[in-house]
């Protein structure tokens, strides 16, 4: 009788202490969570990092989550994609946390070049964050790169508040497909833009900037002109049929379009340089040296500049100048501008 009450007694005590004991654990696994929320939001992920990792339950699918944007925060990429597709799946569906693994398993794959992977998570994030311009803008890029251009018109004509199947929403989409140098995808948004709206301003540009580019040049000059006929301060219009006619060797028909570039707009140093390229070619030296010297005040480190200067004092017999152009030219070698012959 005596051994039973003990027992009685120690089944009462277990009973008392065990739930408190486990609400604990339970409270203490809250408050670590939401310390190590708070430490990334900070930007100490390393901090948080080290917190994560001491609780026990490695297992735990909300630990794994806060890892995953952790190293997400760190720039850490790979190592995010890893924690955040392990729970992704395991999360309550709708919730906060699951939103945010959606969201950033999107952004992390767009960020690494995973376009093909990032779609579906950017399109599911898309759906809820209305008011994320980022996140729209990497779905709209994913999906050109991804070859889905009504996808990529919906996203663009959301994110500049345009009916999507407007000329607006396949014009801005023909500018972004552009930057990517998907012109053949450009090519049919802009034409569908003309159709709906003849005068559009800047997609008779940008069409013609596609034929430039392939060298098409009387095709990309004329539709230039069609530009110019809807926006006849559009300076860059006249820039770009300058830039044709120095590729056909047409200098004079260059320096009357690029000289209504510059009065336009007079801050850009492309015009200049190729104004000062075709003065030198006529033989102009004198204003060739002011055109250049010109576009140099604009782009110091513009190795084209630098290099036709460099000619333009060798033929005005100034030696030591064009060396020291010449050398100019040189130490900017890594740049992306190449040498005029």
């Amino acid at each position: 009788m005596r051994r039973l009450r003990w027992m009685i007694i120690i089944l009462l005590v277990c009973a008392f202490f065990s739930p408190a004991s486990s609400f604990s654990q339970d409270q203490s696994r809250v408050n670590l969570l939401k310390e190590a929320r708070a430490l990334i939001n900070a930007g100490d992920t390393k901090t948080a990092v080290a917190k994560l990792q001491s609780l026990a339950d490695s297992e735990d699918i909300y630990v794994t989550q806060l890892l995953g944007l952790a190293h997400y925060s760190a720039n850490d990429y790979p190592r995010a994609i890893e924690k955040l597709t392990a729970v992704v799946d395991k999360l309550p569906n709708d919730s906060l946390e699951w939103r945010e693994t959606v969201q950033i398993l999107g952004l992390a794959h767009y960020i690494l070049g995973h376009l093909e992977k990032s779609f579906p998570y950017l399109e599911k994030s898309a759906s809820w964050s209305s008011g994320n311009n980022e996140l729209i803008y990497a779905l709209g890029m994913a999906a050109i790169q991804t070859r889905r251009p009504d996808k990529a018109r919906e996203s663009f004509a959301r994110m500049f508040h345009v009916a999507p199947d407007s000329s607006a929403a396949h014009l801005l989409t023909a500018q972004m497909m552009v930057r990517v140098e998907f012109e053949e995808f450009a090519e049919t948004e802009l034409k569908k833009a003309l159709e709906q709206d003849p005068k559009l301003p800047q997609a008779n540009y940008l069409l013609g900037q596609i034929a430039i580019y392939k060298g098409k040049f009387d095709e990309g000059i004329a539709l230039m002109e069609r530009e110019i006929a809807v926006n006849p301060g559009n300076a860059n219009a006249f820039y770009k049929i300058g830039d044709a006619y120095t590729r056909q060797l047409k200098w004079d028909e260059a320096i009357i379009a690029l000289q209504k570039s510059v009065w336009l707009y007079p801050y850009y140093s492309g015009p200049y340089i190729l104004l000062g390229k075709s003065y030198l070619k006529k033989r102009q030296l004198a204003s060739a040296e002011g055109m250049l010297k010109r576009a140099i005040q604009f782009d110091p480190n513009n190795k084209s500049a630098h290099y036709l200067l460099g000619q333009v004092y060798q033929q005005s017999n100034r030696p030591e100048d064009a060396r020291r152009e010449f050398a100019i030219a040189e130490k900017l070698h890594g740049s992306t501008d190449q040498p005029e012959k």
